[in-house]
């Protein structure tokens, strides 16, 4: 991944560069032994490594307990940023009535496709995050993100309002994503150092990315333009609050669902990707809010 700079760009080049982007990555994924979407069919227990990980804090920021079969029986759950859905699939095989959401029409496609051969039920709605509070009909009792998420966007008060509409009084927020102070770090490093090299903070400029590769395929992208934006846990939680939701919980954890530095190893069970065992207390590489309305 080469980083082109700090640049000053519109939301509209914004949506078309990153929807080329993820649409040319969603049929690529979605072939992918990474992952490997013929299991979730053949096998009605499959759950995606994301919420294998995510089940026992969601759980139990919803006074259910994680150790129920179905532990989000009952509820309506709008899953943010679904991509091709494997991890709606999995929230959907614990018992939630989903519905998934994504800006890429490709990833949606697939996503649909993921649900008919597993013979799960299922709606999936095309909206940016920022105006899905405007896209998205019905209220729900979870509204769920997870892993690559917010980074993607610039407007962090539209979203977290989108969020707030969306849920119903009493629902519940959950979000677990990549840890800022772990983008920051130079992910090119082959040394096995903890080095900064990008922005933790933000400053109102988009970082601009060229990269012809996809974590879960060899296969070469043509559109290799990205946008992104660095947002601090604290810009994080200020717009939820702002929104009007009560911050109900936070974590910070050691595993991540891919290979974000050269030095990390795969856990033992296999699920996530851990920094070496001289580093693991180092950094944190992910976060989880919980938040209620």
């Amino acid at each position: 991944m080469s980083k082109v700079g700090d640049v000053e760009v519109s939301d509209e080049q914004v949506r078309e560069a990153n929807r080329a982007n993820w649409d040319e990555r969603a049929p690529l994924h979605a072939a992918s032994a990474s992952y490997d979407l013929a299991q979730y069919a053949a096998d009605s227990s499959k759950l995606s490594s994301v919420v294998t990980d995510d089940r026992e804090p969601l759980a139990r920021a919803l006074g259910r307990d994680p150790e129920s079969r179905l532990p989000l029986e009952g509820l309506d759950l709008l899953h943010l940023q679904c991509h091709i859905g494997t991890d709606t699939l999995s929230l959907a095989r614990l018992g939630a009535r989903v519905t998934g959401a994504d800006f890429s029409t490709a990833s949606l496609a697939a996503a649909r496709r993921l649900f008919d051969s597993a013979g799960a039920e299922g709606t999936f709605i095309e909206t940016d995050v920022q105006h899905a509070g405007d896209n998205v009909p019905g209220r729900f009792d979870v509204v769920y993100t997870s892993i690559g998420t917010v980074t993607w966007f610039r407007d962090l008060d539209a979203w977290a309002r989108s969020i707030a509409t969306l849920l119903r009084p009493g629902g519940t927020f959950y979000i677990r994503d990549g840890h800022p102070a772990m983008f920051a770090l130079d992910d090119e490093r082959t040394d096995g150092e903890l080095v900064v090299r990008y922005r933790a903070l933000a400053d109102g400029t988009s970082e601009a990315w060229d990269d012809e590769d996809t974590y879960a395929s060899d296969d070469k992208l043509t559109n290799v333009r990205t946008y992104d934006w660095p947002h601090p846990i604290s810009e994080i939680i200020t717009a939820l609050i702002g929104a009007g939701l009560t911050i109900t919980g936070m974590a910070e954890g050691i595993h991540l669902p891919w290979e974000a530095l050269p030095q990390m190893v795969l856990r033992s069970d296999g699920g996530a990707y851990e920094l070496p065992e001289h580093q693991r207390l180092l950094v944190p590489l992910t976060y989880t809010i919980t938040a209620q309305r």
